[in-house]
Formats: C-alpha cells, sequence, structure tokens
C-alpha cells in the first residue's frame, strides 16, 4: 500500500455492493483526526507502546524488512499520537524498527489525537488483526481488550472479525502451565498442540512428549484423550478418517480465525469457509488474496 492510494480489501467492495454501510470499528469515520495527514518525523523522537502486545520480533524477518525499506523506503506510515515527549507508536513498530536498522533518520507518519486507554485499545486491534502474533501473543491481546477494556468475549470477536470460538481456544491458553504457554510461544509447539495439551491431565509431560519425539496433532490429541479416557473409550470412539479430517479443520479455523468445514470424497473434496458478517468477509478476501489487512 502506497501512502497516495491505500489498498483496499476486495471485501469491501462486496460491502458496498451488498449494501453495508456499517464503518468497522477501528477505522473510517470513526477513526480519530487525520487532518495533518502524512508528515516525516525523526525517529528519535518516536516511542514504542507499552501496550503493545507483540513480544517477539523475528530476526530473519526484521533483516527481510529492513531491507525492503532500505531499498524503497516506507510504504505504509506508521500510526503515532503525540506526547509531551515526541510521539508514541499507535501501530506499525515493525516497521519503525526496520526502518532504524536501515539507516532511516525520519519515518512517515499519521498523528491522530486519542488519550491513553484509546491508544492502547487501538494498538491491540491493529496488532491482533495482523497475522505474525503467536498464538499467546493474540490471546494477551484479547485478555487486555476484555478486563481493561471492557469488552465481552463476542464483542471482541466482531472486533478482531474473527469467530466466538476462535477468541475463546486462545483465551484458554492462558490457563495452561507455564512451561506448556513457552513451548508455544517460542514455537516449540503449535496451538493445535496446545490445545491438545489442555484436555490432557497432565499438560506438562504430554508438552515435553511432543517437543521429544516430534508428535504430530493428531498423535497430541490420540495421547491426551487415551490419558483422560482409557484405551477402551479412545477404541469406541475414535474413527481415524473423521478425525483426521477433524483435526485438519481445527487447524485452518485456527490458522483464520473462522470455521472450516472440510469435505473428502476420494481424490477430491470441497473446503469451506464460514463468515457472520461482511467485515469477515472482508477479512477472509485480504488473506486469500495477499492484501494487507
Amino acid at each position: 500500500m502506497s501512502v497516495e492510494r491505500p489498498a483496499k480489501g476486495l471485501g469491501r467492495g462486496l460491502s458496498s455492493l451488498l449494501g453495508d454501510t456499517a464503518v468497522r470499528a477501528t477505522g473510517g469515520e470513526q477513526g480519530a483526526d487525520t487532518s495533518d495527514g502524512v508528515r516525516e518525523v525523526e525517529i528519535g523522537r518516536i516511542r514504542p507502546n507499552p501496550e503493545q502486545p507483540r513480544t517477539i520480533f523475528d530476526d530473519d524477518s526484521m533483516a527481510q524488512l529492513a531491507q525492503s525499506i532500505a531499498d524503497r523506503g516506507v510504504l505504509q506510515p506508521i500510526l503515532v499520537r503525540a506526547t509531551d515527549i515526541g510521539f508514541q507508536i499507535i501501530a506499525g513498530e515493525r516497521r519503525w524498527r526496520a526502518a532504524q536498522r536501515a539507516g532511516l533518520h525520519k519515518i512517515p507518519v499519521i498523528v491522530r489525537t486519542v488519550d491513553d486507554d484509546s491508544s492502547a485499545e487501538l494498538a491491540l486491534i491493529e496488532n491482533i488483526q495482523r497475522e505474525d502474533l503467536n498464538a499467546i501473543e493474540e490471546a494477551e491481546g484479547y485478555r487486555q481488550l476484555i478486563e481493561r477494556h471492557g469488552h465481552t468475549p463476542e464483542g471482541v470477536a466482531q472486533i478482531v472479525q474473527k469467530s466466538r470460538s476462535h477468541v475463546a481456544n486462545l483465551l484458554r491458553l492462558l490457563n495452561l502451565p507455564e512451561f506448556v504457554r513457552q513451548s508455544l510461544l517460542q514455537g516449540n509447539i503449535s496451538m493445535g498442540h496446545a490445545r491438545a495439551v489442555a484436555n490432557a491431565p497432565d499438560p506438562d509431560a504430554l508438552t515435553r512428549e511432543i517437543i521429544a519425539k516430534g508428535l504430530s496433532v493428531r498423535q497430541a490429541e490420540s495421547r491426551a484423550k487415551l490419558a483422560k479416557d482409557g484405551p477402551r473409550e479412545l477404541l469406541l470412539s475414535e474413527r481415524p478418517i473423521d478425525s483426521d479430517l477433524a483435526a485438519l479443520e481445527r487447524q485452518l479455523a485456527d490458522l483464520l480465525g473462522i470455521r472450516v468445514q472440510v469435505g473428502h470424497k476420494g481424490n477430491a473434496g470441497t473446503v469451506t469457509l464460514y463468515y457472520s458478517s461482511l467485515d469477515q468477509l472482508d477479512m477472509i478476501c485480504q488473506r486469500l488474496s495477499g492484501e494487507p489487512i
């Protein structure tokens, strides 16, 4: 997306065609004052947001972004608010960090007039809507929106355009033992693994087994069920083909944040994506088309 002509998601066009006149919770007419437009600000005058949910910045990804910025500049301004000592980032900390790596002295910004609480809320929502947060960071963002900003889980799902079950599943991850959360945070297990582990009598032990043996999500689910219900119940209830498809559906749902159904017969089948609003459809279209969110 360039500064002069921001990219629009495909779904917004569909929204217009279908008569959707609602404005997004974090954009459009509801946004704060941007009358100052895009301006260049010294990087040294900008500070990160302490409410930033992202805690890990992948070094390889940051190096690639820094190289892109060095070659082409910062194409998308970051969003900031004015403070007594300069500016505080609302959204765009990765670009700010990468611009420093690239040796830039100034960066394009858009200044918005918001208070502390609104700034923190906008930062959480903007980061959650991006795809590169890990599951624990995303879950922590949901928790903060609920506990600090008074949203319900259903309200959070509507704001970030994810399914209610997706939000609920991620919030459950915060109740896992510390070792399991850290393993997920560090990428040693996936969200699918963590969801399986949550149903096990000893989540720590199963997590260590997953890491040591390289178990798949399907294998982790089987071990959790075996430990919880015993071998007889597992034998009676398990249907390999349906269970494999169910595991695949859960993995896709975790990735997209919506309900997914896979129908398979022979060597062909269908993948069905369910959306509950036109904004959620917009999110799906953007992810499938590769447009920025």
